[in-house]
Protein backbone atom coordinates (compact mmCIF):
# COMPACT_ATOMS: atom_id res chain seq x y z
CA UNK A 1 0.00 0.00 0.00
CA UNK A 2 1.68 3.24 -1.48
CA UNK A 3 0.05 6.46 -1.09
CA UNK A 4 0.91 10.42 -0.93
CA UNK A 5 1.32 11.44 3.00
CA UNK A 6 -1.94 13.80 3.01
CA UNK A 7 -3.61 10.25 2.28
CA UNK A 8 -2.06 8.60 4.78
CA UNK A 9 -2.98 11.02 7.64
CA UNK A 10 -6.08 11.25 6.22
CA UNK A 11 -6.31 7.47 6.92
CA UNK A 12 -4.83 7.18 10.07
CA UNK A 13 -7.12 10.01 11.28
CA UNK A 14 -9.90 7.93 10.34
CA UNK A 15 -8.64 4.68 11.72
CA UNK A 16 -8.08 6.56 15.24
CA UNK A 17 -11.54 8.61 14.86
CA UNK A 18 -13.64 5.53 14.27
CA UNK A 19 -11.96 2.63 16.08
CA UNK A 20 -12.36 4.89 18.97
CA UNK A 21 -15.83 6.12 18.46
CA UNK A 22 -17.59 2.74 17.45
CA UNK A 23 -18.55 0.12 19.40
CA UNK A 24 -16.96 -3.53 19.29
CA UNK A 25 -20.00 -4.90 18.02
CA UNK A 26 -20.08 -1.88 15.94
CA UNK A 27 -16.07 -2.46 14.94
CA UNK A 28 -16.29 -5.72 14.13
CA UNK A 29 -19.67 -5.14 12.03
CA UNK A 30 -18.21 -2.98 9.78
CA UNK A 31 -15.31 -4.91 9.19
CA UNK A 32 -16.81 -8.24 9.12
CA UNK A 33 -19.40 -6.76 6.67
CA UNK A 34 -16.66 -5.10 4.47
CA UNK A 35 -14.73 -7.70 3.78
CA UNK A 36 -17.59 -9.76 2.42
CA UNK A 37 -17.04 -8.86 -1.30
CA UNK A 38 -13.56 -10.77 -0.97
CA UNK A 39 -15.62 -14.10 -1.71
CA UNK A 40 -16.74 -12.73 -4.94
CA UNK A 41 -13.08 -11.66 -5.82
CA UNK A 42 -12.15 -15.09 -4.81
CA UNK A 43 -14.78 -16.81 -7.60
CA UNK A 44 -13.73 -14.04 -10.28
CA UNK A 45 -10.32 -15.57 -11.65
CA UNK A 46 -10.43 -19.12 -12.60
CA UNK A 47 -7.98 -21.17 -10.81
CA UNK A 48 -6.26 -22.18 -13.63
CA UNK A 49 -5.10 -18.34 -13.75
CA UNK A 50 -4.37 -17.30 -10.34
CA UNK A 51 -0.98 -17.66 -10.74
CA UNK A 52 -0.94 -15.47 -14.07
CA UNK A 53 0.98 -11.55 -14.09
CA UNK A 54 -2.18 -9.92 -15.94
CA UNK A 55 0.42 -7.04 -16.62
CA UNK A 56 4.20 -7.45 -16.41
CA UNK A 57 5.88 -5.78 -12.81
CA UNK A 58 2.16 -6.97 -11.12
CA UNK A 59 1.58 -9.24 -8.81
CA UNK A 60 -0.91 -12.26 -9.37
CA UNK A 61 -4.06 -12.99 -7.50
CA UNK A 62 -2.51 -15.85 -5.76
CA UNK A 63 0.35 -13.10 -4.55
CA UNK A 64 -2.29 -10.63 -3.51
CA UNK A 65 -4.33 -13.04 -1.76
CA UNK A 66 -1.07 -14.52 0.22
CA UNK A 67 -0.69 -11.12 1.30
CA UNK A 68 -3.86 -10.47 2.05
CA UNK A 69 -3.60 -14.15 4.05
CA UNK A 70 -0.43 -12.90 5.72
CA UNK A 71 -1.81 -9.90 7.07
CA UNK A 72 -4.94 -11.07 7.85
CA UNK A 73 -2.93 -13.88 10.47
CA UNK A 74 -0.58 -10.65 11.91
CA UNK A 75 -3.92 -8.90 13.49
CA UNK A 76 -4.93 -12.54 14.25
CA UNK A 77 -2.06 -13.21 16.40
CA UNK A 78 -1.23 -9.42 17.53
CA UNK A 79 -4.78 -8.26 18.51
CA UNK A 80 -5.29 -11.41 21.14
CA UNK A 81 -2.16 -11.27 22.39
CA UNK A 82 -2.55 -7.22 23.46
CA UNK A 83 -5.90 -7.82 24.58
CA UNK A 84 -4.90 -10.64 26.63
CA UNK A 85 -1.48 -10.27 27.37
CA UNK A 86 -0.60 -7.10 26.61
CA UNK A 87 1.81 -8.54 24.55
CA UNK A 88 4.05 -6.09 22.62
CA UNK A 89 3.49 -7.11 18.64
CA UNK A 90 5.95 -7.62 15.75
CA UNK A 91 6.14 -4.65 13.05
CA UNK A 92 3.95 -5.69 10.68
CA UNK A 93 5.70 -6.16 6.91
CA UNK A 94 2.48 -4.82 4.70
CA UNK A 95 4.66 -5.51 1.87
CA UNK A 96 3.58 -8.54 -1.02
CA UNK A 97 6.40 -10.94 -0.40
CA UNK A 98 5.65 -12.29 -4.33
CA UNK A 99 4.86 -15.92 -2.51
CA UNK A 100 2.00 -17.70 -2.53
CA UNK A 101 0.55 -20.92 -0.48
CA UNK A 102 1.38 -23.77 -0.53
CA UNK A 103 -1.79 -26.16 -1.29
CA UNK A 104 -4.35 -23.24 -2.18
CA UNK A 105 -4.99 -23.53 -5.84
CA UNK A 106 -8.27 -21.75 -5.84
CA UNK A 107 -9.72 -18.22 -4.96
CA UNK A 108 -11.74 -20.36 -2.98
CA UNK A 109 -9.47 -22.07 -0.97
CA UNK A 110 -7.38 -18.72 -0.55
CA UNK A 111 -10.96 -17.06 0.76
CA UNK A 112 -11.95 -20.15 3.07
CA UNK A 113 -8.53 -19.70 5.06
CA UNK A 114 -9.40 -15.89 5.23
CA UNK A 115 -12.66 -16.07 6.49
CA UNK A 116 -11.83 -19.12 8.93
CA UNK A 117 -9.00 -16.68 10.85
CA UNK A 118 -10.72 -13.51 10.46
CA UNK A 119 -13.67 -15.47 12.14
CA UNK A 120 -11.57 -16.41 15.12
CA UNK A 121 -9.92 -13.03 15.53
CA UNK A 122 -13.76 -11.12 15.73
CA UNK A 123 -15.09 -13.93 17.81
CA UNK A 124 -12.15 -12.86 20.28
CA UNK A 125 -12.88 -9.04 19.94
CA UNK A 126 -16.37 -9.24 20.95
CA UNK A 127 -15.31 -11.12 24.16
CA UNK A 128 -13.14 -8.16 25.05
CA UNK A 129 -14.24 -5.42 27.14
CA UNK A 130 -12.57 -2.75 24.48
CA UNK A 131 -10.43 -0.52 26.51
CA UNK A 132 -7.46 -3.45 27.20
CA UNK A 133 -4.12 -2.45 26.76
CA UNK A 134 -4.73 0.43 24.62
CA UNK A 135 -1.38 1.46 25.64
CA UNK A 136 0.51 -1.38 23.38
CA UNK A 137 0.57 -0.48 19.69
CA UNK A 138 0.64 -2.23 16.30
CA UNK A 139 3.48 -0.24 14.01
CA UNK A 140 2.32 0.29 10.70
CA UNK A 141 4.74 1.94 8.06
CA UNK A 142 2.57 4.36 6.91
CA UNK A 143 -0.09 4.84 9.27
CA UNK A 144 2.07 4.96 12.42
CA UNK A 145 1.67 3.04 15.71
CA UNK A 146 -1.72 1.82 15.99
CA UNK A 147 -3.92 0.39 19.20
CA UNK A 148 -5.68 -3.20 18.90
CA UNK A 149 -9.28 -1.18 17.91
CA UNK A 150 -7.99 1.24 15.33
CA UNK A 151 -5.57 -1.92 13.87
CA UNK A 152 -8.70 -3.92 13.60
CA UNK A 153 -10.21 -1.25 11.69
CA UNK A 154 -6.98 -0.88 9.58
CA UNK A 155 -7.27 -4.67 8.47
CA UNK A 156 -11.07 -3.55 6.60
CA UNK A 157 -9.09 -0.60 5.17
CA UNK A 158 -6.34 -3.48 3.94
CA UNK A 159 -8.92 -5.77 2.50
CA UNK A 160 -10.79 -3.16 0.34
CA UNK A 161 -7.12 -1.91 -0.94
CA UNK A 162 -6.79 -5.40 -1.93
CA UNK A 163 -10.58 -6.23 -2.86
CA UNK A 164 -9.59 -3.52 -5.73
CA UNK A 165 -6.41 -4.98 -6.64
CA UNK A 166 -7.85 -8.33 -7.28
CA UNK A 167 -10.82 -6.58 -8.85
CA UNK A 168 -8.33 -5.29 -11.31
CA UNK A 169 -6.68 -8.61 -11.90
CA UNK A 170 -9.78 -10.08 -12.78
CA UNK A 171 -10.30 -7.23 -14.96
CA UNK A 172 -7.49 -7.10 -17.09
CA UNK A 173 -8.01 -11.54 -17.31
CA UNK A 174 -11.09 -10.84 -19.06
CA UNK A 175 -12.54 -12.89 -16.02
Amino acid sequence: MTQPQNDNERVRGYLVGQANKLSLPELVEKVRTDALPLREAAAAIPAERLGDHPIEGEWSAAEVWTHILDMNEHGARSVPAIIARGELPERARDTISGETRAGLKTGQQYYEVFLLRREELLARVLQAKGDEHLDVKINHSMFGDLNWREWLLFMRVHDLDHLGQLRKIAAALGS
